[in-house]
């Protein structure tokens, strides 16, 4: 049995704190709504602050939603460097900027201890079901202490390198989802106004080279209008802006990302921002004045 930590208890972190404590590991909890009662019955510690979490386990986890948020519990008044000790391990799974997490892991490892950066992509399904993918940057010494605990949370686990390039992939994965998400949209919305039924050429589409997990899960959603979270929009545009701003900060040039993030700022200009990600087609839909379904 270890002694873990786990910061962040939202419908990520929640699920994914419970398969720890599933593992038969001894789990230090702490969250800024309060501990779900969930966690405590199943045998997790409730504790007051992210200090008092790294005072008691060796290996701290945190999943929350943007960069500041992590800077506030890794080096504000009661956080975790405050209760570290040397030798102590540092897990980020939240999904934030690559740029800070490389200055973040600076300081952690200044005090003696380690770091990785650990972001997922699976969404809440995958975090209730074990099976997200896990995207490291750290030491190999590090990532190999840490992969046991990783795998009771993920199935598809890679160190994709140091600490920062677990972030940059996971950047690049939004990339790729929210272009996907808009290919899907403009294809459905031009199927249906052409008059051919969605679903059918979404079906169709399954077997041939267009195939992808977005065409199969959230293409189904845009015809069928599930638009509940999932993944919101805009913890998606949150995402993307990492994206151009490092795109920004390295001199590159992404247009076709800049204009997903219009779209799916036209469906937060609509009252969107708490939708599934693959409402983004209500944009496109909005555009065209033509709804598919």
């Amino acid at each position: 049995m270890s002694k873990l930590g786990f910061i962040g208890l939202g419908i990520m972190g929640s699920p994914m704190a419970e398969h720890l404590i599933n593992g038969g590991h001894e789990v230090f909890l702490n969250t800024r709504s309060g501990v779900p009662k969930q966690l405590t019955d199943a045998g997790g510690i409730a504790c007051g602050t992210a200090q008092e979490v790294a005072q008691q386990a060796d290996f701290i986890f945190l999943m929350v939603p943007d960069t500041p948020h992590v800077e506030s519990v890794l080096f504000g008044d009661t956080g975790i460097a405050a209760g570290l000790s040397a030798g102590k391990t540092v897990i980020d799974m939240s999904s934030i900027s690559p740029i800070a997490t490389k200055e973040f892991g600076a300081k952690i490892e200044a005090l003696g201890c380690h770091y990785m950066d650990a972001p997922v992509s699976g969404g809440e399904v995958g975090a209730k079901a074990a099976s997200l993918s896990i995207m490291i940057g750290s030491s190999e010494a590090t990532f190999n202490n840490v992969k046991p605990f990783l795998e009771l949370m993920g199935k598809n686990i890679n160190r994709v390198g140091e600490i920062g390039d677990g972030q940059t992939c996971k950047v690049a994965n939004q990339i790729i989802v929210a272009l996907n998400l808009q290919a899907v949209s403009e294809a459905l919305v031009f199927a249906s106004k052409a008059g051919a039924d969605p679903e059918k050429v979404r079906q169709a589409l399954l077997g041939g080279f267009a195939s992808s997990k977005i065409l199969e899960v959230h293409g189904e959603r845009m015809v069928k209008r599930t638009f509940d979270p999932g993944f919101r929009i805009e913890l998606h545009q949150k995402d993307l802006n990492l994206a151009l701003e490092s795109a920004k900060s390295l001199g590159l040039s992404m247009p076709n990302t800049a204009v997903t993030q219009q779209m799916f700022s036209s469906c937060v200009a609509n009252g969107g921002s708490g939708w599934d990600h693959s409402a983004i087609i209500r944009a496109t839909e909005i555009m065209s004045n033509h709804k598919i379904a």
